[in-house]
C-alpha cells in the first residue's frame, strides 16, 4: 500500500462471553503455573490439549513462548502466548501478545482473531489496568497489518485481518468503557501505521513535495487545517537553515504546518509537535558511507510521527490545541550544495557556521521549533532521527530523551512508558554550549564526537525560548533490521503513542 492509510483493517469488538465458534484463530495469554480451567468457555478438546501441553513442559508460560494448538472438534486454532509472572503482566506484554495475534492471523489466513483477557494479575496501576490492557491488544493486533513490500510485483501471500474481538469478564470493566479503550487503542494503531507506511516508502517516491501531498490529502476532512509552505514563502519567512541544507537538492523543500483547534480549549496551552522531514539524507558534501545508505530515506520518520499524532489527538477529541510542523528537504550533494564553512543564517536571527553537512538535522530543525513558537505553541517536543551518537549511547531499544525542565522532561518520559516506548534521560547542561562555539557564527552546527547526541540536543535548545522543551532522538528506534514476531521489518513508527499519550495527559 503506497498511500497513507485510510483506517485498520479490521473491526474490533468487545465481548464478556468466550464463543469458540465465532473466531478463526483463538489467543490465549498464558501465565506461569497456569490452569487451563481457569478460563471460561473453553472447549473440553482445548483444555484436554492445553494440559497434555503443560504436561509435556512445552507451555510454561514464558513471556512470548508460543504454543500451537487445534484445530480440533468444536476447537478453533488456538495460539498459547506466554504472558509471563502474573504480578508483572501489563499493557507492554499484552501489546506485543496483541502483534503474535495479528501476525499469526495473517501469516495463517485467520480472518478472525480473539484475545482472552484473563483476571488474574491484573490491576488498576496504570499500565496494567484492565482497559489499558484492552487498548494494547487492539493496538498490537492492528499494528500487524503493515508489511515493508509496499512496491513488489507479486503480493505477499499472507491473508487479511478482518475482525479482531477482546474477551474480557464483565467483573473487570464495563463493555462500554472497553469498548472506548478498544476503540483508543484502534486509533493509536491507525496513527502508528500511517508513520510507518510513508517511512517505509523510498524517497524517489516520496519525495519532500509529496510528502506533503500525502498529508494533505490524509488529514482532508479532519478539522484540522493543514497549510503547506513552498519555497518562496519559506524563504520570506528567512528560514535559512532550511533552505541551506535544500540547496544541494533538484527537489524543492517544503514546510507543513497542522493545526488542532478545538472548541473550548485552554487559551493559554497548545503543544507544539516538530519533526524532522528529511526525506532522503546522503550527508551532503560530508556524505556519508555507501554502506547502509537506503536507508537513509527514513531520516523523515520523526516527520511523519508528529503528523500521525496530532490526527490521533483529533481524532480522539483531545481537548487542547496543539501545532505540528515539519521542515521537508532532501539532504543532497549538488551543486549548489552548502559546504563545510558556510554559514547559515535562520528565521530566529541566529547565525550557524556549518562544519560538517550531515548534521543537517538540527538545522531544518532550528527553523521548524522557531515556527512552532510563531504559531502559538506553549511546550514543545521535537523529534527526530537526529544522531548516530545516540544509537551508540542507547543501541536500538530506547530512544534519547532530552529537554527542560525537568517536570516536562518526566511527563514525557511517563507518557512513553505507558506508551510502551522506552525513552531515557540525558542532560543538557549549558557546559555542553561550549563544544558548539565558532568564530565566525553564532554557533557551529557540531560539537564533535564527543556527546554528540548531547550537543545535538544542546543546539536545538537555542531555538527554544524559555518554552518547556524535550527533545526525542529516534535514530534507533525508527527502524528494526529484524522481523519480530509482533512487528514487521522496517519504519516502527517510533514516537507516535508517546505524542498522544503525552497530548491526553495534558488535558485531564
Amino acid at each position: 500500500m503506497a498511500e497513507m492509510a485510510d483506517s485498520a483493517p479490521a473491526s474490533v469488538s468487545i465481548t464478556s462471553a468466550l464463543d469458540p465458534t465465532t473466531t478463526d484463530l483463538l489467543v490465549i495469554p498464558v501465565f506461569e503455573q497456569d490452569d487451563p480451567q481457569s478460563v471460561a468457555g473453553l472447549p473440553t478438546a482445548l483444555v484436554e490439549e492445553w494440559t497434555q501441553a503443560l504436561e509435556r513442559r512445552e507451555s510454561k508460560g514464558a513471556v512470548l513462548e508460543i504454543v500451537p494448538l487445534g484445530p480440533s472438534a468444536g476447537s478453533p486454532r488456538t495460539l498459547l502466548v506466554g504472558a509471563g509472572a502474573r504480578d508483572r503482566f501489563g499493557s507492554d506484554i499484552a501489546r506485543r501478545i496483541g502483534g503474535v495475534a495479528g501476525m499469526t492471523a495473517r501469516q495463517r489466513r485467520a480472518p478472525r482473531v480473539a484475545l482472552v483477557l484473563r483476571g488474574s494479575g491484573i490491576d488498576a496501576a496504570p499500565d496494567r489496568h484492565p482497559l489499558r490492557v484492552v487498548q494494547a491488544f487492539v493496538e498490537g493486533a492492528l499494528l500487524a497489518a503493515v508489511e515493508n513490500g509496499l512496491h513488489k510485483s507479486t503480493p505477499a501471500e499472507t491473508g487479511t485481518l478482518d475482525a479482531v474481538t477482546v474477551v474480557i469478564p464483565q467483573e473487570l470493566a464495563p463493555l462500554d468503557e472497553a469498548g472506548r479503550a478498544a476503540e483508543r487503542g484502534r486509533i493509536l494503531a491507525d496513527a502508528t501505521n500511517d508513520a510507518r507506511m510513508l517511512a517505509n516508502e523510498p524517497s524517489n517516491i516520496l519525495t519532500p513535495t509529496v510528502f506533503a501531498e500525502r498529508v494533505s490529502a490524509r488529514l482532508a476532512g479532519s478539522g484540522l487545517t493543514v497549510d503547506v509552505l513552498d519555497e518562496t514563502q519559506i524563504a520570506a519567512l528567512g528560514m535559512g537553515l532550511l533552505l541551506g541544507v535544500a540547496r544541494g537538492s533538484a527537489e524543492p523543500p517544503r514546510l507543513i504546518a497542522v493545526r488542532y483547534e478545538p472548541a473550548g480549549a485552554p487559551a493559554n496551552v497548545r503543544l507544539g509537535l516538530v519533526g524532522k522531514g528529511i526525506t532522503f539524507d546522503t550527508g551532503g558534501i560530508s556524505i556519508k558511507p555507501a554502506d547502509g545508505m537506503e536507508k537513509m530515506k527514513v531520516d523523515m520518520a520523526g516527520g511523519a510521527a508528529v503528523v500521525s499524532a496530532i490526527h490521533a489527538l483529533a481524532r480522539l477529541r483531545t481537548p487542547i490545541a496543539a501545532v505540528a510542523v515539519v521542515p521537508c528537504t532532501e539532504n543532497m550533494p549538488g551543486g549548489r550544495a552548502i559546504k563545510p564553512g558556510d554559514v547559515l543564517r535562520g528565521a530566529s536571527g541566529k547565525t550557524v557556521e556549518v562544519v560538517n553537512t550531515d548534521a543537517e538535522g538540527r538545522l531544518v530543525l532550528g527553523d521548524g521549533l522557531w515556527y512552532a513558537r510563531e504559531l502559538g505553541a506553549t511546550h514543545l517536543v521535537d523529534v527526530a532521527t537526529l544522531t548516530g551518537a545516540c544509537v551508540i549511547a542507547l543501541g536500538r531499544s530506547t530512544t534519547g530523551l532530552f529537554g527542560r525542565p525537568d517536570d516536562w522532561v518526566a511527563r514525557v518520559r511517563d507518557a512513553a512508558a505507558l506508551a510502551g516506548e522506552r525513552a531515557w534521560p540525558m542532560p543538557v547542561y549549558d557546559d555542553y554550549l561550549e563544544q558548539l562555539k565558532s568564530d565566525v557564527a553564532d554557533m557551529s552546527n557540531t560539537g564533535g564526537r564527543p556527546a554528540g547526541a548531547i550537543t545535538a540536543a544542546v543546539f536545538l535548545k537555542q531555538f527554544t525560548g524559555e518554552l518547556p522543551w524535550a527533545h526525542l532522538d529516534i535514530a534507533g528506534t525508527a527502524w528494526s533490521d529484524e522481523p519480530k514476531p509482533w512487528l514487521a521489518k522496517g519504519a516502527t513508527g517510533s514516537a507516535v503513542r508517546t505524542l498522544v499519550e503525552l497530548g491526553l495527559s495534558m488535558a485531564v
